[in-house]
């Protein structure tokens, strides 16, 4: 009888356990977005729960710790201000293990804190007084992004190709470390869209793609945020 009732709690932790939530910190500010259609996305996605976090509060929070309560950080800002408690706490997070998902113009942020691109993975170059022409990176707003498929990983599983009607970055800088994910062709973008790499022990996934509600209510958009969300979450476990 001890041996049935230790098997029977056995297989209702499982059950239990396939069921159970991704608890997200949504970070985003610095920037206007389709608020309303971006949070139904986040609404939408099954079996996660999230959150919502604005910069400059979400990074004081980050440095009091508050990301130790998340399963996965996922960045949708734009944000240059950063004090040094608040890089040593990004750092410590990326020591101890923390999952950290990227979105679209976040490839943008910390333009003067150099360790900012090697955590993300490249870096998007503005313009500035020490920035030669040729470095800046630009963009292109309104057309149809084609996307391959270059390594099939947790997050690109079930894709062929994916198509979005988004914005495009181009002469963006990519770490050679990276394990690119999406392939684009379009004229004005960089090659890779999408890539996923380890720092210090962290996972970390960047999708370029996100512009605004086409995007967001794209269901292959939406699965293609689920599956990162997801593969970073089971890393943690």
């Amino acid at each position: 009888m001890k041996r049935i009732l230790f098997l029977s709690f056995l297989v209702l932790s499982v059950v239990l356990s396939k069921g159970q939530s991704t608890k997200i910190m949504l970070i985003t500010g610095g920037l206007a977005f389709d608020t309303l259609q971006f949070f139904q996305m986040f609404d939408a996605l099954p079996e996660i729960e999230y959150e919502h976090f604005e910069q400059p509060n979400a990074n004081a929070e980050i440095a009091n710790g508050k990301a130790d309560d998340f399963d996965v950080l996922v960045f949708y800002d734009m944000w240059d201000n950063i004090s040094q408690s608040e890089k040593m706490a990004y750092l410590r997070l990326t020591k101890q293990g923390k999952p950290l998902l990227f979105l679209h113009h976040a490839l943008v942020s910390y333009q003067n804190w150099p360790e900012f691109e090697q955590i993300i993975g490249g870096k998007y170059v503005q313009e500035g007084k020490r920035i030669s022409e040729d470095e800046v990176s630009t963009y292109e707003h309104d057309v149809w992004v084609y996307c391959t498929i270059e390594n099939y990983t947790p997050v690109t599983s079930g894709f062929s190709e994916l198509r979005f009607f988004d914005e495009v970055y181009g002469n963006f800088r990519i770490s050679e470390d990276v394990k690119p994910l999406l392939r684009t062709r379009h004229p004005k973008s960089s090659d890779f869209v999408a890539w996923q790499h380890v720092y210090n022990q962290s996972n970390v996934v960047y999708i370029q793609s996100g512009h605004d509600r086409r995007t967001y209510e794209s269901a292959d958009y939406r699965k293609l945020i689920l599956q990162a969300i997801k593969f970073l979450g089971n890393t943690n476990e």
